[in-house]
């Protein structure tokens, strides 16, 4: 989802009632960032705390790449990395992810090898269908073994755009939450939903509601789920004992729309690019009797900051012995206090920009190829900004583009080079990105190599479904990254 697709953000339609109520009761962010404008490595940043380049989600297969983890992949979330369920663990906590997991799906990399005692979803996303000889359909699993595979067992009407996984995924929360209650277990949910991916999809009863079409169907099945979560929690008693938080893993892709991708609202570009669009995100935080109600912050915040946020809700430390990104948000949310961090912008191995105070400085641009544009692929759509928007890699290491976001949120008017501002601001960028780079240790890239062997053709749990299906010799080769 983008940032411009909630009603609370300006979206037109005002088709996100409860999202909005969520809103109205609780804080705001308006400058709230994911740490990849893709999903795997926004995911992998949540869950560590720490950006994709420390965690291993980047390829150096090329310069600037977005890789995330189709079938395909050979990588995956690394043992050495602690990832927050794990250490919730040790205050106590069950865990449960439903929906896209995206961090590996090979057997080691299994979420729950990982911290999480139940799962409900899938390894990668909804693509297909496929025809199970040269591609396997996705697996969805119920904990350790899978239960049916998309399109079989799972139906996605690719005509109608009908699916009842949100249904699903709503069921499973409220029944997790049901279950903690009765037992009183501090309980860690992450709800993973994936409808507004493209193949967009939505259950019959929300087909055809929107104004936006199917993409806005989604949106509303998800904007009804999140409200009965919500009232769940409320009717339980549990509301003022629990944090809830809503974002998003990067902005909206444009290139599926406009029938099937949403807004990022006034910025630039949308996901695969570190403009504003691909990785500022709609992002709300909940909690009855201790957020003040109609909150609205401007502190720079990030998906990262939720891993050091929970463990300081579960009173626990952050681990000391590796370097974590994230910051605590309690001081932000409870005290409205606003804490000075900047905001680092990566597309694969590369530090792409970097915002500080209201200045975001790019030191390097492009949206994707001549050749990925020429095929129709394009990831700013009517939003060509000359020598901003580039199709070719261009460097600006020794002379940044510097855009103030306040007066152009839009990214479209560099500050002048000769200015006093644009010499003061990038000055003070430039240390931030010299501290930040003399102490950064990449981790083992997980994204580079790709075998068509470890597809997931016979996952655990297939035998008992009759639904192995026979692997091809391994062939491990590099991935391709186009963009």
């Amino acid at each position: 989802m983008g940032w411009g697709d909630l009603g609370a953000f300006g979206e037109p339609s005002k088709e996100t009632p409860n999202l909005d109520q969520m809103a109205a009761e609780g804080m705001l962010f308006l400058d709230f960032y994911t740490a990849n404008p893709l999903c795997s490595p926004s995911r992998a940043a949540l869950l560590t705390g720490r950006l994709p380049v420390r965690n291993g989600f980047y390829t150096t297969n090329g310069h600037a790449r977005n890789a995330y983890t189709p079938q395909d992949i050979v990588g995956g979330i690394p043992d050495s990395e602690l990832l927050l369920p794990e250490l919730l663990k040790k205050a106590g906590y069950t865990n449960k992810i439903i929906g896209k997991w995206h961090l590996g799906h090979r057997p080691q990399f299994h979420p729950l090898k990982h911290g999480f005692d139940e799962w409900f979803g899938s390894p990668n996303c909804h693509f297909g269908p496929y025809d199970n000889r040269e591609r396997p359909n996705i697996p969805l699993y119920r904990d350790w073994e899978m239960i049916g595979r998309y399109y079989e067992d799972f139906k996605i009407d690719l005509k109608t755009g009908e699916a009842n996984l949100t249904q699903l995924y709503l069921q499973e929360a409220l029944d997790f939450i049901s279950k903690q209650q009765a037992s009183q277990q501090p309980f860690f949910l992450y709800w993973a939903i994936d409808a507004t991916h493209a193949p967009v999809y939505a259950s019959k009863q929300f087909l055809g509601t929107s104004q936006r079409g199917l993409y806005g169907d989604a949106v509303r099945e998800i904007d009804d789920s999140i409200g009965k979560i919500l009232k769940h929690l409320q009717q339980l008693g549990i509301s003022e004992n629990t944090f809830v938080f809503f974002t998003s893993d990067n902005g909206a892709a444009l290139i599926s729309a406009p029938k099937q991708g949403g807004s990022n609202g006034p910025f630039l570009c949308g996901k695969q690019t570190t403009f504003e669009g691909g990785m500022r995100e709609p992002a709300v935080a909940w909690w009855p009797g201790h957020i003040p109600a109609g909150g609205v912050s401007h502190q720079l915040g990030n998906v990262m900051d939720l891993f050091s946020t929970s463990l300081s809700l579960a009173g626990l430390q952050p681990p000391s012995d590796r370097q974590i990104d994230g910051i605590d948000l309690l001081p932000v949310i409870l005290q409205g206090k606003l804490i000075d961090r900047p905001i680092f912008y990566y597309r694969g191995n590369e530090l792409m920009a970097v915002r500080a105070g209201l200045y975001k400085a790019h030191y390097w641009t492009w949206s994707n190829s001549w050749e990925e544009h020429s095929k129709g692929i394009d990831f700013c759509p009517g939003q060509s900004v000359s020598g901003v928007t580039t199709h070719t890699q261009e460097e600006h290491t020794y002379l940044p583009l510097l855009f103030h976001l306040g007066r152009d949120p839009g990214e479209k008017y560099p500050l002048s080079f000769a200015s006093e501002e644009y010499q003061r601001a990038v000055e003070h960028i430039s240390g931030l990105v010299q501290q930040h780079k003399a102490s950064l240790v990449p981790g083992q890239p997980q994204l580079n190599v790709c075998d068509q062997a470890v597809m997931n053709w016979s996952p655990p749990g297939c035998e008992k479904l009759g639904k192995c299906l026979k692997p091809p010799e391994s062939d491990p080769k590099k991935c391709s990254w186009p963009h």
